[in-house]
């Protein structure tokens, strides 16, 4: 399955935009109950204003609540970024760590976010367990465990070490754009032949295609329908 949704999407990747590790672990921060592409509209002029750390730690809590306000909870994210800031000019010259021990110590950073910075920013492999990903790795029997923590430990012993930050990308890509969670897009699924929940959506091709999204919308119809004529992806 790991196999097939690699050849699904090619091109996953973390759909938060940064160019930096300080950048992404705000943005990390900025999509806690929000959208990626909320986030992204909201971080270029936040990104401009704040470039560093020490920006975060001494901005002006009444100005950045403002400048986040669109992705929600604003106060609370606003409280976090500034801890965030302190904590890093603090304890690390105001440099982003590469290490998961030292990031999960950081206000408002918890395993989720350590390891999307890890994966993303550091080439350090990460296991992301978001809604989508555990909603589908329990959908999928691979595990039954609701904590994101021993979802983690129990999704990381059955997938290679060197491929836990893509196949976070690839499950979660999936999640977004077939496996939804009310109504699964079953008949139009590349995973149908290996899925155990197959039939949980309409399993009808031409119905389930109305509910696939994403550009990627029509390569994965093609590899779809060559899995209807029997053909193994992967």
């Amino acid at each position: 399955m790991v196999r097939t949704l690699a050849e699904g999407y090619p091109d996953a990747h973390c759909e938060l935009d940064f160019t930096t590790p300080l950048e992404l672990i705000v943005a990390v921060v900025l999509s806690a109950q929000c959208t990626d592409k909320k986030v992204n509209e909201v971080t270029p002029a936040l990104f401009a204003k704040y470039p560093t750390a020490a920006d975060y730690a001494g901005a002006d809590r009444i100005e950045l609540e403002e400048m986040i306000r669109p992705t929600g909870f604003y106060r609370n994210k606003t409280t976090s970024l500034m801890g965030l800031g302190a904590a890093l000019v603090e304890r690390h010259d105001g440099v982003v760590p590469g290490k998961l021990e030292e990031l999960v110590k950081l206000p408002g950073v918890g395993r989720k976010t350590a390891n999307v910075v890890l994966g993303n920013a550091f080439g350090v492999p990460g296991i992301t367990v978001d809604t989508h990903f555990g909603r589908l790795v329990r959908r999928w029997k691979w595990t039954t465990e609701e904590d994101p923590v021993k979802v983690e430990h129990a999704i990381g012993a059955i997938i290679e070490k060197r491929d836990w930050t893509m196949a976070s990308h690839w499950i979660i890509f999936h999640g977004r754009r077939v496996c939804h969670a009310k109504t699964p897009a079953c008949g139009a699924c590349l995973l149908a032949p290996d899925c155990p929940s197959f039939g949980t959506g309409p399993e009808d091709p031409v119905k389930a295609a109305k509910l696939v999204k994403g550009e990627e919308r029509d390569h994965l119809l093609a590899l779809a329908e060559r899995v209807r004529a029997g053909e193994k992806l992967g």
